[in-house]
């Protein structure tokens, strides 16, 4: 071993203990060890910061965005409510997420299938009153289980084939991957359905000051538009709209003031009274084509102004206190509109503009962002932490669904890398305001772009000083004394446990080499030695730095390092204990 190799070693233990044992959070343990790595002189410092320019990252920084946008465009709203009441317990939920999250990752790119359903996980999370941890880290799971059934589910099956096609044989084929990947598919998901309780309960870092601000009353007012789907439907079909979230407290037509009775029939120009939740009353009124009293949009005045909606409580000297938005004239003298009121313990029953505002009242106030903070200290209110209102946003899911749709179909294509393709969706997204700017930067998880960034030199000097190649021949040395059975099993662990450090892509270029000329050695036909090489690249379930879908779930999941291991050991000793045979018997030594 060689003093390079050594450092290396070193350098990626200690920082393996650190993440572990959680005494530094994994960004820092990240930049710790490329210090450390830099000080060493194993990284050269023209070769530091070659991570942030690489595609791993913008991957997942691009899908993040992807995948908020998804969520803001209401798609996902329509898709839980469509078929959420059939799944009425959280292993239900589960089965028919992973089972998805598994079927597209067979045709499509595994991170682009995650992004679509992540946003669906967490509101079947929120329907159900339980953690996203407990959908989130399944979900990866299932994605990269998924991948193994088809040559174009994963890199490292292109790869091996490549491989095969190298040694003169004919390269696997699209379906070559199935009766093994299926198999691994079934079993991994009927674990994951089960035994998902094996992950702790985690709550995502940014649900904390949502739960402390529990403002459950706001009311707002929303009319019927020409036009509005909702026409002709009833009151109760509203309601459901909003999932237990919202209700409708007062029916206005034409100045008469009537009962909501669920039954009552809507017509184009009523007028509704709304009390709920925001999120609740964002569906109610964007799934239901409603349009709100208030909602004028201010005119942008310069090319980056953004329309966005803040919460806010009035203070003792506010202006505003004493007035009704009417009396106070708001949108023509400070050009915002008021679009719901909270006060607590009380429910409001006069119309929106003429509830006279009181001082500890919490307002929602939209207008231009860029002068929000101006006229929120002229009129003496207190912003409250900032989280989304999508209250009187715009939706764009169809143009969503379309832009996700191009880039998923590109990139099965071969026609774009996967890297360019989320790349420009995001960009597109923003540039068509399916997401706005701000929020596009707020969805991106800047610790964990960091950790990678930090990571691939290092991880990269692991391959260069030949480190790997030292554990790989030591494992092979191994296996010679080894039954078939048991020599497949290594080649496959080996796999496993050099992809947390290296990307699978590499992994595979490192093993598969190795795999096959041992493979020569021992008188056996290369196959099924091919293909545990790219099951054990494929299956990094102990990590979330291995593979891209571990790490997309990483931040939105609120786990900890150690947490992949909880669940990912278990299926990794599954994966090997099924895939094996199923080699041996579908492609014979």
């Amino acid at each position: 071993m060689t003093q390079d190799q050594a450092t290396a070693f070193a350098i990626v233990g200690g920082m393996m203990v650190l993440l572990v044992s959680g005494r530094l959070r994994y960004d820092l343990a990240a930049v710790l060890a490329l210090l450390v790595a830099l000080a060493a002189g194993l990284v050269p410092f023209d070769r530091a910061f070659s991570g942030f320019s690489d595609d791993i990252v913008i991957i997942v920084g691009a899908a993040l965005v992807v995948s908020a946008a998804i969520a803001r465009s209401g798609v996902t709203d329509a898709v839980v409510q469509r078929f959420a009441p059939r799944l009425t317990t959280v292993r239900l939920q589960l089965l028919v997420l992973t089972a998805t999250v598994a079927l597209l990752s067979a045709f499509v790119k595994n991170i682009g299938a995650l992004a679509i359903l992540l946003p669906v996980a967490f509101q079947m999370a929120r329907r159900s009153g339980v953690s996203p941890s407990l959908f989130l880290m399944p979900m990866a799971f299932a994605s990269l289980l998924g991948g193994l059934m088809t040559l174009v589910g994963t890199s490292p099956n292109i790869i091996v084939a490549r491989v095969r096609a190298e040694m003169g044989e004919v390269p696997f084929a699209m379906f070559d991957f199935l009766p093994v990947g299926g198999a691994l598919t079934v079993v991994g998901l009927l674990f994951l359905v089960v035994c998902y309780r094996l992950l702790p309960e985690r709550v995502p870092a940014t649900s904390g000051l949502d739960a402390a601000i529990d403002i459950k009353n706001y009311m707002t007012e929303a009319s019927v538009p020409a036009g509005s789907p909702f026409a002709g439907r009833t009151v109760a079909d509203v309601q459901r709209l909003a999932d237990g979230q919202g209700m409708v407290t007062a029916l206005l037509r034409s100045g008469r003031r009537m009962p909501p009775l669920p039954d009552a029939g809507l017509r184009e120009g009523d007028m509704l009274l709304l009390e709920g939740r925001p999120e609740g009353l964002d569906r109610m009124v964007a799934g239901g084509g409603l349009t709100l009293a208030n909602d004028r949009r201010p005119t942008a005045e310069e090319p980056n102004d953004e329309v966005d909606a803040v919460e806010a409580v009035v203070g003792e000297s506010s202006r505003l206190v004493g007035l009704s938005a009417k009396d106070m004239a708001l949108f023509q003298a400070f050009g915002v509109n008021l679009l719901a009121i909270s006060r607590r313990g009380t429910r409001l029953g006069d119309r929106l503009g003429d509830v006279t505002l009181q001082a500890g009242d919490v307002v929602v106030l939209q207008g231009l962002v860029r002068r929000m903070p101006d006229v929120l200290r002229e009129l003496d209110c207190l912003p409250l932490a900032e989280r989304r209102i999508r209250l009187g946003s715009g939706r764009r899911g169809l143009l969503a669904v379309a832009i996700l749709a191009v880039a998923m179909t590109v990139t099965a294509l071969g026609l774009v890398p996967v890297a360019v393709a989320f790349f420009a969706a995001a960009a597109l997204m923003v540039l068509v305001r399916v997401i706005p700017l701000r929020e596009a930067y707020g969805a991106v998880e800047g610790p964990i772009l960091v950790m990678l960034a930090a990571l691939i030199p290092v991880a990269e000097k692991l391959r260069t000083t030949g480190a790997t190649d030292l554990v790989a021949a030591l494992l092979s040395s191994a296996a010679t004394v080894l039954p078939p059975a048991g020599a497949l099993a290594l080649i496959m662990v080996a796999a496993m446990a050099v992809t947390p450090f290296l990307n699978n892509a590499a992994t595979v270029l490192v093993m598969a080499p190795i795999a096959a000329a041992f493979a020569t050695t021992l008188g056996h036909r290369p196959d099924a030695f091919l293909m545990a090489v790219a099951i054990g690249a494929g299956c990094d379930f102990l990590t979330p730095i291995g593979h891209q879908c571990n790490t997309l779930v990483f931040g939105p999941g609120g786990y900890r390092f150690g947490d992949y291991a909880r669940l990912g050991l278990p299926l990794s000793l599954i994966v090997v204990a099924v895939a094996v045979p199923m080699l041996l018997l579908v492609w014979p030594l």
